[in-house]
């Protein structure tokens, strides 16, 4: 036998050497590219001066949020640096700290709202930010706004400001608010797939899609009624801010078509002439006027300077190693689903377990809810609300705070708190319960497949394949019946109401805050500083901190998202962005991704879809 290994046996040795070293050549270059970039980042950072008279400019992008959704460490690469992206989160609390902030800061003498890339936020948490921005001025010191296009958002926090500036190639989008769904009840038919409904409420209008091809009445009523009063509180907002009349900010399409016609055909021009702006100015415009405001910056060619993100490293406070008594703030955002979640997201068992560490904290006396969720699990909900009750016991008083949403199940968890703040815009109430089974077995019948067997019962054999009997359909509906009948006593019992008044302004109607304070399904209007006040007067406290309860990342996880977050900058900017198409189906893919993370043990749901269909 030949000493040589075999001719076959070299190939295949030389292909692997040649896709190892390959490999490690790939694995080398990434790994020094990222330590090259970290050690320029290290060594060409220089600490953030803000010169006397400066601007901080709120440069707000992205999502304003109660809390931040968890990501991985690559993805923190391109989306979570200390730069301003579209695509990323901002946290509430951090605007409203900065601008507070800056309010005191001797060195700030103007702010400047940059709002191009401001994307989703709810009008509950742009007031709070307009109302920030009012404290700002009550110091004395001056708001501005600059923008190329307002849309919305954009132009509701932007009429805070004293002066507004518009591009003259720019306008002003104020379209409204609408409601509209996709209904496939007809599309259902023709694939012969079978819709099993069970639900109580008129109003729960979540599963209407599944068996009308329109909206029902009852939920065109409800849908109108909401969105009027939505709709006032943002016109009565913006107007008052502009001392316009509401009625001028949405004309009617003859009036629009006039004006725009006295404009000649200038959106910039009409935008003046309906008083939404008050001056017209390019980007070299605005900084000539800012160089007079503030002055020249003492390097580079603009004017004196700090950014949101910057500001915001700045003067983030160092955590207290010295514990003292606190409110704890624990924030459920996020549909209501079971088991762990990741933050950002409320599950049945994580939330709770949040709500354990507070009650055997002995330094947290006091605890405020913050939650912005349309519900979800009718299960999980209830874990959390026994957590509360288990807190409450322990003799610490539980304030929620609604966010934007506090629906369906973000209502469930709220009932049963000490006191309950909502803002005037606040989507709450939805007070009902759904469960829907489809199944398959005449779909696929139409192409020949077909299911028989044998079971024990009539549950052993329960499948998508095969049919419901009448007399399975009428035990669904009849827990979904104990569920409603569960959900208005818990209202009853926590609201001081008979289960009558309740079941009057339930059947899965959605209210606003305004109209919900007027129902006593709250019990006063403000925001999340009052609901903190409120929390550590219950448990008489006048000295106190406020502290947030929330997942803690490992150690190694804080180090991976520190190391690629620095180096983000240095990435290409191609990297961080996404076409249109990727935008797309990233908003079909997290529709789906709703719809099938629903995982209720009984397949029970306290949901508020109307609440994510406003735009």
């Amino acid at each position: 036998m030949s000493a040589n290994p075999s001719f076959f046996k070299r190939i295949c040795l030389f292909i692997w050497h040649t896709l190892n070293g390959t490999r490690k050549l790939i694995l080398n270059l990434i790994f020094f590219g990222i330590l090259a970039a970290i050690i320029i980042s290290i060594g060409s950072s220089e600490d953030i001066q803000v010169e006397d008279n400066s601007a901080l400019v709120l440069n707000l992008a992205g999502s304003i949020v109660d809390q931040k959704q968890q990501v991985d460490p690559l993805e923190a690469a391109f989306k979570q640096g200390q730069n301003a992206n579209a695509d990323g989160e901002i946290l509430l609390a951090d605007v409203l700290y900065v601008i507070d902030n800056a309010a005191q800061d001797q060195r700030i003498s103007t702010l400047v709202l940059d709002l191009a890339d401001l994307k989703h936020a709810g009008i509950s948490k742009l007031q709070s930010i307009g109302d920030a921005l009012n404290r700002f001025k009550e110091s004395g010191k001056k708001v501005v706004a600059i923008g190329n296009y307002y849309e919305q958002n954009q132009y509701f926090l932007a009429s805070f400001a004293d002066t507004i500036y518009l591009n003259p190639q720019g306008g002003v989008s104020l379209d409204g608010l609408s409601m509209y769904n996709q209904y496939f009840k007809s599309a259902l038919d023709k694939l012969k797939i079978k819709a099993h409904i069970f639900r109580v409420g008129t109003f729960k209008s979540a599963v209407e899609p599944y068996m009308r091809d329109d909206m029902s009445d009852a939920a065109r009523e409800a849908s109108s009624a909401l969105l009027a009063d939505v709709w006032q509180s943002y016109t009565q907002t913006v107007a008052g801010n502009r001392n316009i009349e509401p009625n001028s900010l949405v004309p009617d399409a003859t009036t629009y078509l006039a004006e725009l016609d006295k404009a000649n055909g200038d959106s910039a021009a009409m935008a003046i002439n309906m008083k939404w702006v008050d001056s017209l100015a390019t980007t070299e415009d605005f900084r000539q006027t800012m160089l007079e405001t503030v002055g020249k910056a003492s390097s580079g060619d603009s004017f004196k300077q700090v950014s949101f993100y910057d500001y915001l490293t700045l003067v983030t406070p160092l955590p207290s190693f010295v514990e003292q008594d606190s409110v704890g703030i624990i924030v459920a955002s996020g549909t209501i689903l079971n088991g762990t979640q990741p933050a950002g997201q409320i599950g049945g068992e994580s939330t709770a377990e949040l709500l354990r560490k507070a009650r055997f904290d002995k330094h947290v006396k006091a605890l405020v809810l913050r939650v912005d969720s349309p519900g979800g699990s009718a299960f999980a909900s209830e874990q959390i609300r026994q957590e509360l009750l288990a807190l409450k016991a322990a003799g610490k008083p539980v304030v929620v705070s609604m966010g934007s949403l506090a629906a369906s199940g973000g209502y469930w968890i709220s009932a049963s708190a000490d006191y309950i703040f909502a803002t005037p815009t606040t989507l709450t109430g939805s007070i009902g319960i759904f469960g829907m089974i489809t199944t398959f077995e005449d779909s696929l019948a139409s192409i020949g497949v077909h299911t028989d067997g044998v079971s024990t019962s009539e549950w052993a054999g329960l499948s998508v394949t095969r049919t419901l009997s009448p007399q399975v359909e009428a035990i669904i509906q009849r827990h979904i019946e104990r569920g409603y009948l569960d959900f208005i006593s818990l209202v009853a019992k926590e609201r001081k109401m008979t289960i009558e008044q309740v079941d009057k302004i339930a059947q899965g109607r959605v209210w606003s805050g305004k109209k919900a304070l007027e129902l006593g399904l709250v019990d006063e209007l403000g925001d999340l500083d009052e609901a903190i006040a409120k929390a550590a007067k219950l448990a008489d406290m006048t000295l106190f901190d406020t502290r947030v309860i929330e997942q803690e990342l490992t150690p190694e996880q804080r180090f991976m998202q520190q190391m690629f977050a620095s180096v983000s900058s240095y990435l290409p900017a191609s990297l961080s962005q996404s076409s249109m198409l990727e935008q797309m189906l990233a908003q079909l893919t997290s529709s789906l991704k709703t719809l099938t993370s629903f995982d209720d043990p009984n397949n029970v749901y306290i949901y508020c879809d109307t609440c994510n269909m406003m735009n």
